[in-house]
């Protein structure tokens, strides 16, 4: 199986089980104030629609994207018939999964040469190495052969980390140490993984957001020394998020948008939180399509991102 065919895979039940589970509290909040919200209603007006607004508002949907939701939904019952709230619900759980598929529509990037580079970024304590971790095991389970970059070199223990989460994923490691070039590993990582027929290199990166100059510069550094080896990498940074932070979630990825060109998301620990609906807000205030989500403290609990299987998870 290539790298590419385990993006596209559908989910089996296990999966589908362990998304229910890491999304109950989400679901338990958002479906009761949204029960709430639409009985007895047998009409779209102005009361029903300030409700519903705050019904998302407060599951962490953004104001912005709850906004998106409301146009979209209004749109649609003004165009269909309904006969209550059954109907309402339905419309409303459609929109949302069309929201979040027209982002996740963008997944289709790097597609071609071996090894796929993706480089990883985001602040310390929102479960980066462990995302990294998870991932190599995800791989290396599905037959491909992986390696992982320690470039996060300043922060204490994290190239120590990263070496557990090797073994434990049984994929390759490569090292510098600490407090020495993140782009010397990286490059390092990126040419081993080339000259050994790697499917996927992971290049972990220093989590700072408090000089976004030196942020800035570094990430830079990073991605060019890899051009050395392939002028086309890397082919995904990818962002790592807390879903539990909720509103913060958007400030940071607000921050590292800033600084580099993020292109996919993954959003984790949703299974302690019942703020689930920062997945739908962050995908589609900054256009970036969400690739997995952590729904558990599991090997196998990160998951690739269905937006519909999480939009059916949410309503039950």
């Amino acid at each position: 199986m290539g790298i590419f065919d385990f993006f596209k895979r559908n989910k089996s039940e296990e999966e589908k089980a362990s998304l229910n589970k890491g999304l109950e509290k989400t679901k338990n909040s958002f479906l009761g104030k949204l029960s709430t919200t639409f009985f007895g209603r047998t009409k779209v007006d102005d009361e029903f629609l300030d409700d519903l607004e705050e019904t998302l508002v407060s599951a962490d949907v953004g104001i912005q994207t709850t906004l998106n939701i409301l146009k979209r939904f209004e749109s649609r019952v003004a165009s269909e018939k309904y006969t209550g709230m059954d109907d309402l619900n339905r419309i409303l759980k459609e929109e949302i999964s069309s929201l979040l598929q027209s982002h996740n529509e963008k997944l289709n990037i790097g597609v071609g040469k071996k090894p796929y580079v993706i480089m990883v970024v985001g602040v310390n304590g929102v479960g980066k190495t462990t995302t990294i971790g998870k991932l190599a095991n995800k791989f290396h389970s599905e037959g491909l052969k992986v390696v992982l970059g320690a470039a996060d070199t300043f922060r204490a223990a994290a190239v120590d980390q990263l070496k557990i989460w090797s073994d434990r994923a049984g994929v390759e490691f490569i090292s510098k140490g600490m407090n020495t070039d993140p782009a010397a590993v990286a490059y390092d990582a990126v040419k081993y993984g080339y000259e050994n027929d790697a499917d996927v290199v992971i290049i972990d990166t220093a989590g700072r957001l408090h000089n976004k100059v030196n942020l800035m510069n570094e990430l830079s550094k990073i991605k060019r020394v890899m051009q050395k080896v392939r002028e086309d990498l890397p082919n995904e940074i990818l962002l790592v998020l807390d879903g539990t932070t909720g509103q913060n979630a958007f400030e940071q990825a607000k921050q590292f948008t800033s600084v580099t060109e993020v292109n996919a998301l993954a959003v984790t620990k949703l299974d302690g939180t019942a703020k689930g609906g920062v997945v739908i807000g962050i995908s589609d205030q900054f256009k970036i399509p969400v690739k997995y989500i952590g729904v558990g403290e599991g090997m196998h609990d990160l998951q690739v991102f269905d937006p519909a299987a999480y939009v059916e998870s949410i309503f039950g």
